[in-house]
Parts: structure tokens; sequence; C-alpha cells
């Protein structure tokens, strides 16, 4: 018993050696490669869809539970992954008409998808869309669950699109956990792109992916960045969208008013402010369906709570035409994506 415990504290050590020796530092502000290609050089058409799904590594299907999340689990097996890789795909080509997709927990090369390249086989899948990859978790190696180590993670957030990107930039968002955890979590960050419309004028898209796991005070610091980036382009006389997983959720979430039938609801989340925003600044999301589960358990309808954490966020000049919540009812990711559709006015 003894070598084991002092097996598991040298391991313990060398993973925070590791983690400090090659800590992941992004700038503030880092230019994106554009990958595949566009050839939409201007938006012709003030009619727009966007969609955003944060696709849970293909990790978190909904067989899985997750032990940060008070589960027991660290991987899906191999086979198992391998399905909810291919639903993913299978899901992603069926909607390849979308003009701008958002995705959030895009893996690498990590112990946890088997070093499946993900990225790769999105952007190939996608051959239409021009798309930019964003790392916001690198680790060495992860240490624990002490018994079964998630090891080694590089992933991210990727943003695609049918037109063609006049910049594209990973901005970072500010603050971290304590040390030593901060070296073994994300570094938080959101990719935003800029688009020229027919008319001249400029779209800019912000795909986000907030923090989790903490005690709200760096969900309130992330906020506090996207309201002042979304205002000062709003400014600028620039439409605005921002959207993808929040970890929070949005203004005007009632439970009284969502899920119709639905016991599970959680209420284990706080929403965002509703006076964030100034009026007239739209929050974007289907009230009546649930886009993320909890994973301290395999899904079980009507009894795995439930929640509203990922939407959208529109400027004045945008109008919300419809939102929808696609029910795939977690069969591949713990979040269910979200399909949007708006004018720009």
């Amino acid at each position: 018993m003894g070598s084991f415990l002092a097996l598991v504290v040298i391991l313990i050590i060398l993973a925070i050696l590791l983690a400090t020796f090659f800590k992941f530092n992004p700038p503030a502000r880092q230019i994106l490669k554009v990958s595949g290609h566009s050839t939409n050089d201007v938006i012709g058409n003030n009619h727009v869809s966007v969609l955003t799904w944060n696709l849970g590594y293909a990790g978190l299907g909904k067989e899985m539970d997750f032990f940060y999340d008070g589960g027991e689990k660290v991987r899906p097996g191999r086979e198992y992954y391998s399905v909810c890789m291919n639903g993913i795909e299978n899901f992603l080509s069926q909607n390849d008409s979308v003009n701008f997709i958002f995705l959030q927990e895009v893996d690498q090369k990590a112990h946890r998808s088997y070093r499946d390249n993900q990225v790769e086989k999105l952007q190939a899948l996608l051959p239409g869309h021009e798309s930019v990859f964003a790392i916001n978790y690198n680790v060495p190696f992860v240490p624990i669950p002490l018994n079964n180590p998630m090891g080694k993670v590089v992933a991210g957030m990727m943003s695609f699109s049918e037109y063609r990107a006049r910049s594209s930039e990973r901005v970072s968002f500010q603050g971290s956990f304590k040390w030593p955890k901060n070296l073994f979590m994300l570094n938080r960050c959101f990719i935003m792109q800029r688009y020229v419309l027919s008319t001249g004028k400029v779209l800019v898209m912000i795909n986000t992916h907030n923090s989790a796991f903490d005690d709200g005070s760096l969900r309130k610091a992330e906020l506090e960045l996207l309201r002042q980036t979304a205002l000062s382009e709003y400014q600028k006389g620039n439409y605005v969208m921002v959207g993808g997983d929040w970890n929070l959720n949005p203004p005007g979430y009632e439970l009284s008013r969502i899920f119709s039938g639905d016991l599970s609801v959680s209420t284990d989340l706080y929403n965002a402010s509703d006076h964030l925003m100034p009026q007239h600044w739209t929050w974007a999301f289907d009230n009546t369906l649930p886009s993320n589960r909890f994973v301290d358990e395999p899904y079980q309808k009507g009894k795995t709570k439930t929640t509203i954490i990922d939407y959208f966020l529109l400027s004045p000049n945008i109008q919300l035409n419809n939102i929808k919540t696609i029910d795939l009812g977690f069969e591949y990711s713990d979040h269910n994506p979200v399909k949007m559709n708006v004018q720009l006015l």
C-alpha cells in the first residue's frame, strides 16, 4: 500500500512539473490560420443560418457518465467512440447548407478520443466551407482520476463558414483557476471573425465557450469581455452575433415555461443578468427543449437533469426569424445542436 501511495505522489509531482514546463500560454489576441476555401467573397443575402453544437469530443454520448460531473468514466470504449463520431459526422454532413457552424470541444490529439484528429476529419467533411481552429485546451498530461488518468489533451473550438472571412482571431478570456488546478484546465477563449456584405457592411461572428466548474467569477469576467466586444462592434455600425456554449442559463430562462412535461430540469446553474445588454439586444434560445444534459449518469429522459446553455446573442440590427434545438436525445454528445435563422436589417 505504501509503495502504491508513493507511486501516486510521484506521478502527481511529475504531472505538475510537466504541465508547468509546457504550460500553454496563448496571447491575448492571435490571428487564426484559415483552412479550406470558400467561393463566396461577400454575403449577398440578408438571410443567414447559423448552427452551434458542443460535440463533447464524441466522448459524452448518451451511454456515458463523466468523473468530473460526478460519474465514474473517463472516456468511452473505442467502439462507442466511433459510433458517436460517426453520428456527429453524419449530422453535420446533412447540415452542410448552413451558412455558419460553431463547434466546441473538438479534439485534435487527445487520449480521451484515441488521438483521433477530429479537426482534420471535420474539415474534410465540409469542403464547401472555410474553417478556423482555436486551441483552448492544451495539457501534456492530465493526472486525474488517479486510477485512470485523462492523459494528453489538445482540443479547441472550430468555426465554419460558406463565406470568406476578412479576419479571424482567437481572443483569450482573462482569469484562471488557482495553481496547480490551472495547469490542467482549459485556457478559455472566443473566436471572432468579420465578414463583408454586398452592401459594404460588416458582420461580426463570435463563437464562444465559457468557463465551467468555477464559482461564477470567471464566467462573470468572460461575460463582461463579450459585452464590451459586442457593444464596441455594434457602435461601429456592424452586425454582431455571439453564440456557443455559455455554461450558464440565458436571460429569460424560466423553469415554469420550458420543457413541457420534463420534470428533470436543472436548477443548478444561474442566469445571465437581464441587464447585461441594453434594450433591443436579443437573447435567442429555444425554450421548448434542453440543449445540455448533466453527465453524472448515462442519459435517461425524464430523470437525468437537463438545462439550456447553448444559445445566441443578436445585436439590434439583426432580426430573429426562428431558432430550434434539434432533439438528438443526446445520442452523440451531452449537448444537442441549436440552429437559427436570422435577417440582417
